[in-house]
């Protein structure tokens, strides 16, 4: 399959070498309120254990490297470390979730002897019977979950965060708000642009790489679209 590459058109002061904003469509906000979603286990597998600022990604290595011996019977390594997507079923969101590769199932499982008694480990004793709860019960997910991705669908909305009925306005540090005439020329009063032709317009791709780049910046930074779109072309000029 191939990668989805989104386009963003970034407004760029080239006296001041940063991007003021950039005009974004539905597609690219939802990736960025996805963020918010992510675990942290999840945003150290995307941007790798040796790229973490600080000692989260030792923490998540220590973990991944301690023997199963030390582990509780009915914990699995796969609860911390390839944590279940946390929103519910009809939210799909593009780039970051693409590079989810198939790993083992995270589902949850339950167990029960017969009786009105449920574990999530089949070796579990009832409190009734007195023997092992080892017969597996099915999960049903609720109504709501499947109505709501009824309604994405009837309704065109595509799933995601946020309605496709505007065009969004992405600061340089992240604030998004809805695109509006009178917000662009408040905004050039706000950064004192006294000369227009210095600005330029620059379309270009957000893809996976730039994806995981942008994620990365967004915790170091407060210069986000500046660090990922403008820096990398002066590393290559």
């Amino acid at each position: 399959m191939s990668e989805t590459k989104l386009k963003i058109k970034l407004l760029v002061d080239t006296c001041g070498k940063r991007v003021l904003f950039a005009e974004a469509g539905k597609d690219c906000v939802d990736f960025l309120f996805f963020i918010l979603s992510l675990p942290l286990s999840t945003l150290i597998r995307l941007l790798g254990k040796q790229q973490m600022v600080g000692s989260l990604g030792n923490l998540y290595q220590s973990f991944e490297a301690l023997d199963e011996s030390y582990i509780q019977p009915n914990i699995t390594k796969d609860i911390l470390l390839k944590p279940a997507d946390p929103l519910p079923g009809g939210y799909s969101v593009p780039l970051l979730s693409l590079k989810k590769a198939p790993e083992a199932s995270t589902v949850k499982n339950f167990y029960s002897c017969g009786c009105n008694y449920v574990s999530d480990d089949r070796r579990a004793i009832c409190p009734n019977y007195s023997h092992a709860m080892s017969r597996e019960m099915t999960y049903v997910a609720p109504p709501q979950l499947v109505q709501k991705q009824d309604q994405n669908c009837s309704s065109g909305g595509g799933g995601g965060f946020v309605k496709d009925v505007v065009t969004y306005m992405v600061m340089d540090d992240l604030v998004v708000q809805p695109m509006s005439t009178i917000s662009s020329i408040t905004l050039l009063n706000k950064f004192n642009i006294n000369n227009v032709s210095a600005l330029e317009e620059k379309v270009v791709d957000l893809g996976m790489n730039e994806a995981v780049k942008l994620l990365m910046a967004s915790l170091v930074s407060n210069t986000v679209l500046t660090h990922v779109f403008l820096n990398e072309d002066n590393c290559k000029n």
